[in-house]
C-alpha cells in the first residue's frame, strides 16, 4: 500500500509512520514543523520530508490512503487535494482500526494512568516473549517503536486516549476501537476545549464502555466511584471485572508487593502506580500470563517514559521529573513521592502549561493537590496564555485555588531557577511536574548544581 501522512512529524504520528515503513508499505508525509526525536527517527528511515510545508502536489490518485494527524488543519492544501480526489482519509485511530479488523483488540481507557498501565503490559508480554501488536504513548525499554502492526499476531494492545481523532473528526480516539478486552482506570474532568462540561466529559466514558464488542469485558477500577457507576450503568452485554489497588508495603524507600511468596521489591512507587499495577495484572490474565508469571516480569518494570523519572540523586537527595498536570494526576504524583520519602523535605514544583490549566474557570480543580508537599511552587508564562488566547492570571486566583498561602509563583525561568538554585537541598526530594518545558528552564544546569 501506498501511504501519504499529513502531519507525519507528531508523536503518535511518526510512529505509525515508522511501523508501516517497517511493515513494508511505502510510506510519504508532510508537516510544517518537525522537533527532534521525531526528527532524527524519520531521517534515519528515510521518510523526512525534504522540506518544510504542506504541497498539494504530493498527492495524487494513485495513493491508497490518507491518515490526518491533529496538528493539521481542516483548510489544509494537502487535505483539500485529497478531498477532492476522493481519496480515503483516515484518522489515526481509524487507521489502526482498520489495521486490527481481525485481531483481538485491547484498549486501556482513562483519564489517568492508562500510558502507565499499557506499558506494565507490554513489558511482562515482552519479558515473556509473547509477541503482540501495540500502540501506546510513550517510548519504552525494549522497544524501537510506540506503534507495532504486523499480519501475524493475534492481540493488539492500544493506549486508548479521550482526545479528538483529527480535525475533521471530532470523535474522541477510543471511540473507534470496538475493544473486544477494555480497561477503565479512572475519571477526573480534562480536557475542557474540548470537553466543556463535566458531564459531556463523563458521557465519552459512557460510550467507550457501550463500544465494547458484545460478549467482551471491562475491567474497571472499583475504587473510584464514577467509574463504578459508568460501568453498572452500561446496559452493553459484556462481562464486568472490577479490581483495586495490590496491597503493598514501603520500606525506607523501596516499594514492596504484597504476594503469595512473600514481599516483591519493585521499581514503581506510589499508590495510584500500585493501583495500575493491580489493572495490568489482570489485563495479562486475560491475555493468558498466570499470576506467578505477572509479578516475576513485573518486578524488573522501570516505569513509563516521563511518568516519575528520577533525572538526578546524590547521597540523601532526589530530583524527578514527571509529565503530571492535570489536577487528578498532579495530586497523585505529589502523594506518591510524600509516601515514598517520608523523611525528606518535598519540594514540588508544577508548570500551568496546557490549555486547561491555564483556565481561571478550571484553576479550582487543582484544591489540594499541591498539599503534601512541604513546599509548593507553580510556574507559567504569560506567552502561554497569550498563545491559547486566554485571560490572564494573578497571583491571587493562583493561591486561591491551589488552597496555599505560602504558595510560590514564577512567570519566568531564570527567576525560577534562581530560586531553586538558592534552596537547601539537603535531604531533600526535587519533584518537577510538567507536560512543557518551563519557559526553557535550563535543566541541566539545575541538575549539576544540585547533584
Amino acid at each position: 500500500m501506498r501511504i501519504h501522512f499529513i502531519a507525519i512529524g507528531g508523536s503518535a504520528m511518526h510512529n505509525l509512520a515508522l511501523a508501516l515503513h517497517h511493515k513494508g508499505y511505502e510510506v510519504s508525509g508532510s508537516d510544517d514543523v518537525i522537533f527532534e526525536p521525531s526528527k532524527s527517527r524519520l531521517a534515519s528511515a528515510g521518510l523526512l520530508p525534504e522540506e518544510m510545508g504542506w504541497f498539494p502536489a504530493k498527492i495524487d490518485a494513485a495513493i491508497d490512503a490518507v491518515i490526518l494527524g491533529m496538528h493539521a488543519k481542516e483548510d489544509n492544501p494537502e487535505l483539500l487535494k485529497a478531498q477532492k480526489l476522493w481519496l480515503k482519509i483516515y484518522s489515526y485511530p481509524e487507521f489502526l482500526y482498520e489495521q486490527s479488523k481481525n485481531k483481538t483488540r485491547v484498549v486501556i481507557g482513562g483519564s489517568h494512568g492508562k500510558t502507565t498501565i499499557t506499558s506494565m503490559i507490554l513489558h511482562v508480554l515482552n519479558y515473556h516473549g509473547i509477541e503482540v501488536d501495540f500502540m501506546v504513548g510513550a517510548q519504552l525499554d525494549g522497544f524501537d517503536r510506540m506503534v507495532h502492526l504486523t499480519e501475524d499476531n493475534d492481540f493488539i494492545v492500544l493506549e486508548g486516549d479521550e482526545y479528538l481523532s483529527s480535525p475533521i473528526d471530532r470523535r474522541p480516539k477510543f471511540h473507534l476501537y470496538q475493544p473486544h478486552i477494555a480497561l477503565l482506570s479512572g475519571i477526573a474532568w480534562d480536557h475542557i476545549n474540548v470537553f466543556p462540561t463535566y458531564e459531556n466529559y463523563i458521557d465519552q466514558f459512557r460510550i467507550f464502555v457501550d463500544s465494547i464488542v458484545e460478549g467482551g469485558s471491562i475491567t474497571y477500577n472499583e475504587e473510584d466511584r464514577k467509574v463504578v457507576q459508568i460501568v453498572k450503568e452500561s446496559t452493553n452485554t459484556i462481562r464486568r471485572i472490577p479490581y483495586h489497588t495490590h496491597q503493598y508495603s514501603v520500606d525506607r524507600g523501596q516499594t514492596y508487593l504484597e504476594t503469595p511468596e512473600g514481599p516483591l521489591p519493585v521499581q514503581i512507587f506510589g499508590q495510584h502506580n500500585i493501583s495500575n499495577l493491580s489493572g495490568a495484572k489482570w489485563i495479562c490474565q486475560h491475555m493468558g500470563v498466570d499470576e506467578d508469571d505477572f509479578y516475576q516480569a513485573i518486578a524488573s518494570f522501570p516505569g513509563a517514559s516521563k511518568r516519575l523519572e528520577k533525572i538526578a540523586e546524590t547521597e540523601d537527595s532526589i530530583i524527578y521529573k514527571d509529565f503530571a498536570h492535570s489536577p487528578s494526576k498532579v495530586g497523585a504524583t505529589t502523594l506518591a513521592v510524600r509516601e515514598q520519602y517520608p523523611d525528606k523535605k518535598l519540594v514540588a514544583c508544577l508548570e500551568l502549561h496546557t490549555y486547561s490549566s491555564l483556565n481561571a474557570g478550571f484553576l479550582e480543580e487543582y484544591g489540594d493537590t499541591l498539599a503534601a508537599a512541604d513546599e509548593a511552587i507553580v510556574f507559567y508564562t504569560p506567552e502561554a496564555l497569550e498563545i491559547k488566547k486566554l485571560e490572564a492570571l494573578d497571583t491571587k486566583q493562583i493561591e486561591q485555588a491551589f488552597k496555599r498561602k505560602d504558595l510560590r509563583i514564577f512567570t519566568r525561568p531564570d527567576e525560577l531557577e534562581n530560586y531553586l538554585n538558592l534552596l537547601g537541598f539537603n535531604n531533600t526530594v526535587l519533584l518537577l511536574m510538567s507536560s512543557g518545558n518551563y519557559g526553557g528552564l535550563a535543566l541541566e544546569r539545575l541538575i549539576e548544581q544540585k547533584a
